[in-house]
């Protein structure tokens, strides 16, 4: 995983090369229907942690690609990958398995160039992505994936993955709704040790749109995604209006294995609405404090996609303490002050 700034900085720009069209498509066959790209394989020994691989999938596409399903088959030990589109001459070489750090792979980097395309729940083994009928991530021509992955293995036995990623393509004809991104998170994590823990960051979001958009907020939410490790026992992400009623966009309990995204039913539409609050719970049930990182360390990571033209996010981007600590009930309760961005997704 990247330092917690450039994490947030590619979160923010979830989708930006959505409506990257640099020209009008050529007279080419467009991506119809569903294409599926192998990689891996991947042999992981026991107690065998590995942060540092990257993958790469070219796509071949001499047209616009419109995306409306993306589905990941991994299985157990592959822990969480960031799914990126970018450019072909974008970290050159070969595809398949390469360190990321020899192509001078960096999220942020991919996230300008390109796009995030999606994002896996932690240690799902199967997860698929559907935006409705006519929604669609929009990829340029000449693109190709590039993923960071993160692999796990704690068993005692070793594991072997032949993992496999599908896109869902659509015609031009067919879209309707072109998507951008939306990410919230909280980098000032200090769980208390033998405790229940909420640490919560409120966004002011519609100062940071009037700025942008000129106009309230009026984005609806389509599809949300929780990231959290296996301390985490729920995150939640409300609107909140100036008056203090609050409604809840997306809320999970899940446990790590489990798929912590899916679509958002029907769409939330922050019409109303002037701020975002994120609330990450935890258990700690060991004796020392876990703060934020991979490995044993925790995260707490809001991200969706939504039919603005403008990309938002926010939060504590870098790693510090959490502040306004308060006992209720059995739970440690935090509260840190949060910084809001915006980029236009239709910039070229």
């Amino acid at each position: 995983m990247s330092p917690p700034m450039r994490t947030l900085t590619a979160l923010l720009l979830f989708a930006v090369a959505c409506g990257n069209d640099a020209g009008m498509p050529g007279e080419v066959e467009q991506f119809d229907g569903t294409k599926t790209y192998e990689f891996g394989p991947f042999h992981i020994a026991p107690g065998v942690e590995v942060d540092g691989d990257c993958v790469q999938i070219t796509l071949h596409n001499e047209d616009y690609a419109n995306v409306n399903t993306v589905e990941l088959t991994t299985g157990p030990g592959f822990h969480h990958s960031n799914w990126y589109y970018v450019p072909e001459f974008q970290f050159p070489g070969e595809d398949g398995t390469f360190k990321c750090d020899d192509r001078l792979f960096d999220q942020a980097v991919a996230a300008i160039k390109g796009g995030v395309i999606f994002a896996q729940s932690t240690q799902a083994p199967h997860e698929t992505q559907r935006f409705p009928e006519g929604f669609v991530v929009r990829v340029p021509p000449k693109y190709k994936l590039v993923a960071q992955i993160h692999l796990l293995n704690p068993a005692d036995t070793p594991l072997d993955l032949k993992p496999n990623i599908k896109l869902t393509y659509i015609t031009d004809d067919k879209v309707t709704t072109r998507l951008a991104g939306m990410a919230l998170q909280n980098a000032a994590l200090a769980l208390p040790p033998n405790m229940n823990s909420r640490f919560t960051v409120e966004c002011d979001m519609e100062e940071r749109h009037q700025l942008a958009l000129h106009r309230p907020l009026d984005f609806k939410v389509y599809y949300a995604l929780a990231h959290y490790h296996s301390l985490g026992t729920g995150l939640t992400i409300e609107a909140v209006k100036d008056s203090g009623e609050s409604a809840t966009i997306y809320t999970t309990t899940t446990a790590v294995g489990d798929v912590l995204g899916g679509p958002i039913a029907p769409a939330f539409d922050m019409t109303g609405y002037t701020k975002l609050r994120l609330s990450c719970d935890f258990y700690n049930p060991r004796a020392q404090t876990v703060g934020w990182g991979i490995g044993d360390q925790e995260m707490c990571i809001f991200l969706a996609f939504t039919d603005s033209s403008y990309n938002f996010g926010g939060g504590v981007l870098e790693e510090g303490a959490p502040l306004n600590p308060l006992m209720v009930g059995n739970t440690m309760t935090y509260q840190n002050p949060c910084v809001t961005f915006a980029n236009d997704s239709d910039r070229g």
